[in-house]
């Protein structure tokens, strides 16, 4: 797959921590001169985990130094570890979603940068560690799926959480990902680059599915991440093992559409990564790296991806590769780094692409052996 340059300048900063960063996401803005991250961490001397607020810094485009520019401001403590974290504005109060190695979901309210609120939670509604959750975008309701094969439909009220069991396969079928489309419908995958589409107003059985039948040759893998753009709900991307990046497209159902892939005896022509790709998100706002018009319902939004090899990139239908990172940048074996990509146009610096890489390379044998979350790189 071709690489094309950068066609502008990129800032790196990191921040040693000396804990795992299971998670971490972008807080809703609780002023419009504020700009927090959420982290979830986990430190292995004492095996207790903990929910944070940081501060983030914008540092000067002139700025040699490498200095911190996190700052923690508050700090939740879940009883079990975070297997998921997302937020949300409900109202105009930012809410954030834990969920943790118990099976368990919890719902936190940021009353303000320095205060962390538990509201309630729905305690073991999977009989293993939740696999990942999912918040209806200022809604108050989240899907939790798990590999029980168990999906679980979260309802917040204003004081109370409570839970529905939308559907249960009995192990039959595990879920590792889901991703709400629109207030009724949503996606899942799991193994073997399955994917499910599901309508809450049809409950008892998925109203699609996608199974991967259009790889011959490809080990079987297991799909990490789902992203659906409010522009393209008829369009669902996936990305997972052996640096598999997908879409599915629902008035297609058959074909799907290739950004990236490894085979077998082929190697990585067609591969972005030969690793797990851990998250992709579609990207669309205003600052495409090129100038094609993505109104157009029949072509894909620009993705991001990250994945555990330390690669980050950009990927248009149609172009080549754009590498915002590769593994040279990867952190040491014994020392976890907290990566801010940070774009600079020429007269301002903007965030185009904000985003919170987290690498994990230990051996985490000896941590927590009942949870061994996958090696988190957060897009967000």
């Amino acid at each position: 797959m071709a690489v094309r340059p950068l066609s502008r300048p990129v800032e790196i900063y990191k921040h040693p921590l000396h804990k795992y960063v299971d998670a971490v996401r972008w807080l809703p803005p609780i002023s419009a001169l504020d700009r927090h991250a959420v982290l979830a961490l986990f430190d292995s001397d004492c095996g207790s985990s903990s929910v944070e607020i940081h501060s983030f810094l914008n540092p000067k485009t002139d700025a040699s130094s490498t200095s911190a520019m996190l700052t923690a401001l508050t700090t939740w403590n879940p009883p079990s570890r975070v297997s998921s974290l997302k937020t949300t504005l409900i109202g105009h109060r930012p809410f954030i979603a834990v969920s943790t190695a118990d099976g368990s979901v919890y719902l936190v309210s940021a009353h303000d940068a320095h205060t962390l609120v538990e509201i309630g939670a729905v305690h073991e509604v999977h009989a293993c560690p939740v696999s990942c959750i999912d918040l209806l975008e200022g809604g108050s309701e989240c899907v939790s799926v798990g590999e029980d094969g168990k999906v679980n439909l979260v309802s917040f009220g204003s004081s109370t959480v409570t839970n529905t069991l939308f559907f249960d396969s009995n192990g039959l079928v595990s879920y590792s990902a889901a991703k709400w489309a629109s207030p009724n419908e949503f996606a899942t995958g799991g193994l073997d680059f399955g994917l499910q589409w599901w309508d809450r107003r049809k409950p008892g059985s998925p109203v699609s599915q996608f199974k991967c039948n259009w790889a011959q040759g490809r080990a079987s893998g297991i799909i990490h991440s789902i992203d659906i753009h409010p522009s393209r709900k008829h369009t669902c991307l996936a990305g997972g093992s052996l640096g598999t990046i997908f879409a599915w497209d629902l008035r297609w159902q058959h074909e799907p559409i290739i950004f990236s892939e490894s085979r077998i005896g082929v190697g990585s022509k067609h591969s972005v990564s030969e690793s797990e790709v851990w998250e992709v998100q579609c990207v669309c706002d205003g600052r495409s790296t090129s100038t094609s018009n993505f109104s157009s319902s029949s072509r894909m939004l620009p993705i991001m991806m990250c994945s555990e090899d330390g690669i980050l990139a950009v990927l248009e239908q149609g172009m080549n590769l754009l590498v915002i990172s590769d593994s040279q940048m990867s952190s040491s074996r014994n020392v976890f780094h907290f990566w801010f990509y940070i774009f600079f146009r020429k007269l301002m610096a903007v965030f185009a692409f904000p985003i919170y890489s987290c690498k994990r390379t230990e051996n985490t044998s000896s941590v927590n052996s009942q949870f061994r979350p996958k090696v988190c790189s957060c897009l967000q």
